[in-house]
């Protein structure tokens, strides 16, 4: 734990020096000039493409973001990604959020402000960078109840929607768990408060958790917290981490909780759960993940452990094509080969895997004591 503050606190400190751009962005919705500030990650290619977050209310949260952001990319938990931030003064937002006390739904230059984040900026972000399919939407207070108004779109903007201590508009305790249960492709919602909260907000918050926890839709996503301490403000400290560690989750590596209760669990073989995770990666993010080191290592062990034969040479071939210059898929080859019965295979590739370079546990020590083996048994 002392580890992971010292290295966002470290993050922070330099943030300055992050490719962090304050602009100025003439919208015609809201006929008037807006200052944006859009962080991009430090090697960004155009070989690549990025996961976009929308930060409302960037006075006060976009710093935040983007610290975290950094963080959990640094540590791999989640992929690099692109930050824009709308900057509101606090009347400025009352503005932009204002809804109808009838119907909760945003009027005069609420409308005109959701026109904006939709035709305009969110275009605009597209045309400029190459971003990923998936995108997330973050406000607190009344900006985190005006995120909700994306999700009533028949395509909605965003995949992923962070509310931090939101102060609701009237039927919106309602209208948002009906609407989550409705979609078929996969959404993710982030809900927080504090019992020190509001009363009114944290009254409501929870009301719309207990709707929100009765939903059935395996393509919807909810992570929720109640924290014991901070203020309604803190709230949005606390919880932007939580979020980006829950909705981030598939991206991590495999862990070894989750070896032990998922992949060691299975009744279908090792390296479809491996692949299925990649899959999922892809379809979310937009982008092909290199497999990492970790989790090929997670799936031979598991594989081993449970003598999963084909899964093996399915591993061995993957490991080739994902770190082609070390012995990792050689090996692995050599290793199903040697276990199949076939012993001038598992020799060659042995011979092959040697000629590599050294890779985590795999030392060419280890593959001269392979092929010796091999030679003495046969008399080669």
């Amino acid at each position: 734990m002392k580890t992971r503050l010292f290295i966002l606190g470290f993050l922070c400190v330099y943030l300055s020096f992050a490719q962090v751009n304050q602009e100025t962005f003439e919208s015609y919705k809201l006929d008037e000039k807006r200052s944006i500030q859009i962080y991009t990650p430090e090697n960004y290619s155009e070989d690549k493409v990025y996961p976009l977050m929308v930060v409302l209310d960037a006075d006060f949260l976009f710093d935040i973001v983007v610290s975290n952001v950094k963080f959990y990319t640094y540590l791999g938990e989640m992929p690099e990604s692109i930050v824009v931030g709308i900057q509101q003064g606090y009347n400025q937002k009352i503005d932009d959020c204002d809804f109808s006390d009838k119907d909760g739904l945003p009027k005069d230059k609420g409308n005109a402000f959701f026109e904006f984040i939709g035709q305009e900026l969110v275009p605009y972000m597209s045309q400029k960078y190459n971003l990923a399919n998936f995108k997330a939407i973050i406000g607190h207070d009344i900006t985190a109840n005006f995120t909700n108004y994306y999700l009533f779109k028949e395509q909605p903007l965003f995949d992923a929607y962070i509310n931090l201590s939101p102060s609701f508009a009237p039927l919106m305790e309602g209208r948002i768990p009906e609407r989550l249960a409705s979609f078929n492709d996969k959404k993710f919602y982030y809900l927080a408060t504090s019992k020190e909260d509001e009363k009114d907000n944290y009254k409501r918050i929870n009301t719309l958790n207990e709707g929100l926890s009765k939903v059935t839709n395996e393509n919807f996503h909810y992570y929720f917290d109640n924290f014991e301490g901070g203020s309604h403000t803190s709230v949005a400290s606390y919880g932007i981490p939580r979020a980006l560690d829950q909705i981030f989750d598939i991206y991590k590596p495999i862990t070894p909780k989750e070896y032990r209760s998922k992949m060691l669990t299975l009744e279908t073989s090792i390296y479809d759960y491996l692949e299925e995770k990649y899959n999922n990666i892809e379809t979310l993010f937009g982008y092909k993940k290199q497999v990492s080191l970790n989790d090929i290592m997670a799936a031979y062990s598991g594989i081993k452990k449970k003598e999963d034969l084909p899964s093996l040479l399915k591993l061995a071939k993957l490991s080739i094509k994902e770190y082609p210059e070390t012995m990792l898929g050689f090996y692995f080859q050599a290793e199903y080969y040697e276990e199949s019965g076939e012993p001038k295979k598992a020799l060659r590739a042995y011979e092959k895997a040697f000629g590599m370079s050294e890779i985590d546990f795999l030392t060419k020590d280890m593959a001269i004591d392979k092929i010796d083996a091999l030679k003495a048994d046969f008399g080669w």
